[in-house]
């Protein structure tokens, strides 16, 4: 007893050093457990990945090739080991002949998708900017229609992962993010996805698989990391700040647009049976003494274009990409602009709601579904466009909806989510 009052009284008179060696030990023991609890996530991957390594191939097969396209500078520099500790080892142990493909500067992921040839399946590790150019790069090919069919696998890496959660469930743990994302991709299940084409007036078209951002909210949002030192107010703060320098943030824009398509039906994967032999003669010898009569091709009405003058804080077009597996009447596009009469206090409040959701829109924004649209702006506008979370520079563009244009690797989990979400 005297032993524990020793220590006691000797903790009390030294409670300075007793307090940084508790703090010491408490992060030191939450960093062990964190290592083990990841290296626990890679095992549990493994196994399951070496059960696909397991399965026989006839002699004629040869084994399925990956091209993987990795962004080293992704996740502040992190991304190349992220990679090799937590997806690489799960690609060999499911006997995926895999080719690594690093880029080394912003933009050459186009011209390497450009180049690149014919894959089994084609793999993104990285952010929404390297998603963006592998698709633009993609979709710049002349053979587009022929490798499109390519299913593609995210694996997400960067700061930011827009499509992510469309795909795969997330957590607050980056090693399961990886590794149930690859294991996504080694079970086969694809969704299709609606791509953007926007295209400017000289420039190349840029592809885009969540949207177009334009306005207040968005240039507000390239800021709020300048006023980290004020942590959790830092967005209230540049939304703020935002309004002393001016105020309405209103935009002007001319928007024209086409209506939806109809969405045609979904081809089944299954080819149909071969009629028999005997049938198929019969039609031949039908066709040859009675033939159809060939109808007079119809006359396509002109397109008709329907044009907007909206004064907005913001203006988005989106894909439906945010639940992929929604059952859709028509094929469009979802154009939203914010209303321009907002006080300073819904702006602050709206401006928080989008800084952790850009795709949040407010119950009076105009909402315009469409199958293409045209953006002018007035002359002299300066600023940029966010085109999935990169930057570009803002001008006259034409967007048109390539409907169902690439197909993604999703997890069965998270498409079943997706599912009980629409009941």
């Amino acid at each position: 007893m005297a032993r524990v009052v020793k220590v006691f009284l000797t903790l009390r008179n030294n409670w300075k050093k007793s307090t940084f060696a508790v703090c010491v030990l408490s992060y030191g023991g939450y960093w062990l457990n964190g290592k083990h609890s990841d290296s626990l996530l890679r095992r549990e991957a493994c196994l399951l990945a070496r059960e696909f390594g397991r399965q026989q191939i006839a002699p004629h097969e040869r084994l399925r090739k990956a091209t993987v396209i990795l962004n080293p500078a992704a996740c502040g520099g992190k991304a190349n080991n992220l990679f090799e500790k937590n997806a690489a080892p799960i690609l060999h142990l499911a006997g995926v002949e895999v080719t690594i493909v690093k880029t080394d500067y912003e933009g050459q992921a186009k011209k390497l998708m450009e180049l690149a040839e014919q894959t089994d399946m084609l793999i993104v590790a990285g952010g929404d900017g390297t998603l963006q150019e592998v698709v633009t790069g993609l979709l710049r090919r002349p053979d587009q229609d022929t490798i499109c069919h390519t299913p593609i696998g995210f694996i997400p890496l960067g700061s930011r992962n827009s499509l992510s959660p469309s795909l795969h469930l997330l957590s607050d743990n980056k090693v399961k993010d990886i590794t149930s994302a690859t294991l996504s991709i080694l079970k086969g299940e694809t969704v299709p996805l609606d791509v953007l084409q926007i295209k400017g007036e000289t420039e190349q078209p840029v592809f885009a698989l969540i949207g177009l951002r334009w306005g207040a909210f968005r240039d507000v949002a390239a800021k709020i990391s300048k006023y980290w030192y004020l942590g959790p107010l830092k967005t209230n703060a540049a939304h703020w700040l935002s309004t002393l320098h001016e105020w309405p943030l209103v935009r002007e824009v001319s928007v024209s647009y086409l209506d939806p398509n109809l969405r045609p039906p979904d081809l089944s994967p299954q080819r149909p049976q071969r009629p028999s032999l005997l049938y198929r003669i019969f039609l031949r010898l039908k066709h040859r003494w009675s033939p159809p009569v060939v109808e007079p091709p119809k006359v396509e009405e002109p397109e008709e274009w329907k044009e907007e003058q909206l004064s907005t804080l913001e203006l988005f077009v989106q894909t439906h990409n945010k639940n992929p597996v929604q059952r859709r009447i028509n094929d469009s596009m979802m154009i939203y602009a914010e209303p321009d009469n907002l006080t300073v206090g819904e702006y602050i409040t709206v401006g928080n709601k989008k800084d952790e959701d850009p795709t949040v829109f407010t119950k009076e924004s105009t909402k315009l579904e469409a199958s293409a649209c045209r953006l002018q702006l007035p002359e002299g506008t300066a600023g940029f466009y966010n085109i999935d979370n990169e930057e570009y520079e803002a001008m006259p563009v034409e967007i048109s909806l390539l409907p169902r244009k690439l197909r993604f690797f999703i997890s069965a989990e998270r498409r079943e989510q997706l599912l009980a979400q629409m009941q």
